[in-house]
């Protein structure tokens, strides 16, 4: 991480905790947040949220805890709600896609794809709102499609799903 980070390297997080691997939860969270303040995109689930803080809620001053002067971004995945975004200078919620849900396997990995993809393609989306909402939707239509079919990698959608998906929305 502190080779990529000295190279300029972008890095992002999600911790996708297991909590069968850890000998305890407090040993998850300690583990999980000992290299936090080193990731620039942080990417949680709702109940990712409770884990870390100890709080079941999603509000915006329960969320801002896991919040670090070094994040670039800081997202929460709220399933077929959407996802909460926390950068620098704004914030706001992009909802989801309806869609007939068959297996939600590979849905964050496909929506934090997605995104990196889009902030890879335009960092400049990193500080201007109306272009990270639009990453976002892109990344939205990415996890709601990936959930249509059963595994994760034959769920995967291609880039002119996604669009059609959006452009019917």
């Amino acid at each position: 991480m502190e080779i990529a980070k000295e190279a300029g390297a972008l890095l992002s997080y999600d911790p996708n905790p297991r909590e069968a691997l850890w000998s305890s939860r407090e040993e998850a969270r300690t583990k999980i947040l000992s290299i936090w303040d080193q990731a620039d995109i942080v990417k949680v689930s709702e109940s990712e949220v409770e884990f870390l803080t100890g709080i079941d809620s999603v509000e915006d001053d329960v969320v801002m805890k896991l919040w670090r002067p070094t994040f670039k971004l800081l997202l929460v995945t709220l399933g077929g709600k959407g996802c909460k975004y926390y950068a620098r200078d704004f914030r706001g919620v992009v909802p989801s896609y309806k869609i007939q849900q068959v297996d939600t396997t590979g849905a964050g990995d496909a929506f934090v794809g997605a995104l990196l993809r889009k902030i890879v393609q335009d960092p400049s989306s990193l500080q201007n709102q109306e272009k990270l909402e639009e990453a976002i939707k892109f990344a939205n239509a990415c996890g709601a499609i990936t959930t249509t079919k059963k595994g994760a990698i034959p769920s995967l959608p291609t880039e002119i799903e996604v669009l059609q998906l959006m452009e019917n929305a």
